[in-house]
């Protein structure tokens, strides 16, 4: 099996690079350098070393991943015919995707893989940017990287900023979470005697000219606590604060039991805010709902029993378990197989913990009465327990109707007359069901049109200088029906 000796060029000039390498270098046959535009290569030719360069590869392929497959690959085949060495822009263990394509190729006992050393491009930035790693590093490959592995509080380098796309992409993402204004240096060719360190505001990222293969860009660690504020871990850190011992006395008092209310009613002022089509209001209200979350699993943490890190582990792993034609090899065709599959995995999942498998069994007790049976309804349909056509559900209306007049007609127990109430009700929501019609949703929509009739009702009163009660009941119809023709 034949080896791939790979050299460091280093990050600048040849005086900087190991005496040991160089020699190498000049032994090294046959050489391939994963680019020429390095200051190092002028210096190679002038000492007649031959090469051949993989930049024609880059020319080939619009997608970086692309490029270190074929340099892969050609590596690969020229180490069948024997030994080879390749060498690339400063250590060969610092962002550098051949290098490790190589080593996983070694893996597979393909070919033997030998790192003869170099010296590392972030030695040099560090000089150049005068900052100290202790403080907390991030190295990030600004071809590949997503926002959410991007930590605001720590000195971050993005290498391989080649170009203004790639310098635009880290700029969309960095502005998500920074001010436009955000100071950023663009450091090239650091540790050459062509280095240079220019500071320019975020938004400016992908206006400079000089941007190419050796150009990094360093973001200073976020100092100003305000600008951590979207952060979930800064979130945590304040409700922990909160329920902690120099925190609220409020906070701290609460139980599950106790902010059972708050929720409820948090989520109610939620509906209202989607219901009105107010985005600025859902934001709001969202935190809320959120806050009620945090501080359930804080009282969680608090007692030992479940932190929020259970809560987001538990949700994300029924999320990938439940959808397996999108986290699976499962084929789907519409929304419908997906409430299927979503059930079947839903009754394996109890059957498996030994858990009844009732169809109601599921149904959360505490939901609003009516809300509850329609989903008790929902439930007992999927087993054909329901009308296959709505005309029985309005004779059964009918039939409840009749029951509770009859009932109202003769003395009766209360009990009664309130059970035959709710048989109209319950009919009346296999109805809504039919007809796709959650019943909540609707009882929500109705009280919120007769609060704004009677409002108007109320605002035609205070201007007539006249009581209310002075009105006759015609007279205030009169108002409601001005109300119904303004749309209110």
């Amino acid at each position: 099996m034949n080896t791939i000796y790979i050299f460091g060029l280093g990050a600048g000039d040849i005086e900087q690079l190991p005496l040991g390498v160089y020699r190498k270098l000049k032994m090294a046959s046959p050489l391939f350098l994963r680019t020429k535009e390095h200051p190092v290569v002028k210096d190679l030719e002038e000492e007649g070393i031959s090469f051949t360069a993989f930049d024609f590869v880059y020319e080939k392929h619009g997608q970086f991943e692309e490029v270190y497959q074929e340099i892969t690959a050609i590596l690969l085949e020229q180490a069948k015919k024997s030994d080879i060495f390749y060498a690339v822009p400063g250590h060969p263990l610092a962002a550098e995707k051949t290098v490790q394509l190589l080593l996983e190729a070694a893996r597979r006992n393909e070919c033997r893989v030998v790192i003869e050393g170099g010296q590392s491009f972030l030695d040099a930035l560090f000089t150049a940017l005068k900052i100290d790693p202790i403080e907390g590093f991030q190295l990030i490959d600004a071809t590949s990287f997503q926002g959410d592995e991007w930590s605001l509080t720590k000195h971050t380098i993005f290498c391989q900023v080649y170009d203004s796309f790639i310098a635009s992409e880290v700029k969309l993402t960095l502005m998500e979470q920074l001010p436009d204004d955000y100071p950023v240096y663009i450091v090239t060719a650091a540790g050459s005697k062509e280095e240079r360190v220019t500071e320019v505001p975020l938004y400016e990222l992908d206006r400079v000219t000089t941007l190419n293969n050796l150009t990094s860009v360093y973001v200073p660690p976020v100092r100003d606590e305000k600008l951590l504020y979207h952060r979930f871990e800064t979130l945590r850190r304040v409700i922990a604060t909160l329920r902690g011992p120099n925190g609220c006395p409020w906070d701290r008092k609460q139980t599950h039991a106790s902010l059972k209310r708050y929720l409820l009613e948090e989520t109610y002022e939620l509906f209202e805010a989607i219901d009105d089509h107010d985005d600025d209001h859902m934001i709001e209200e969202l935190g809320d709902v959120l806050l009620q979350v945090m501080l359930h699993a804080q009282i969680g943490e608090d007692e030992g029993m479940f932190s929020i890190n259970d809560v987001i582990r538990g949700i994300t792993e029924k999320m990938i378990r439940r959808h397996p034609h999108v986290f699976g090899d499962v084929t789907v065709e519409n929304a419908e197989q997906v409430v299927e599959n979503w059930q079947r995995i839903k009754e394996k999942e109890k059957e498996a913990k030994d858990e009844p498998v009732s169809l109601l069994a599921d149904v959360p007790k505490s939901l609003p009465s009516t809300l509850k049976a329609y989903e008790l309804q929902k439930k007992a349909a999927k087993v054909g327990f329901d009308w296959d056509d709505v005309e029985p559900m309005w004779e059964k209306v009918a039939e409840e109707i009749a029951e509770f007049q009859q009932e109202a007609a003769k003395p009766h127990h209360r009990s009664q007359l309130i059970s035959e109430f709710g048989d109209i009700l319950f009919a009346l929501i296999n109805v809504a069901r039919y007809y796709d019609i959650n019943p909540e949703e609707a009882l929500h929509m109705v009280n919120q049109k007769f609060y704004r009739r009677f409002s108007y009702i109320e605002e035609q009163v205070r201007k007539s200088g006249r009581a209310m009660t002075s009105f006759s009941l015609a007279e205030l119809d009169r108002f409601w029906e001005e109300a119904k023709e303004k749309g209110l």
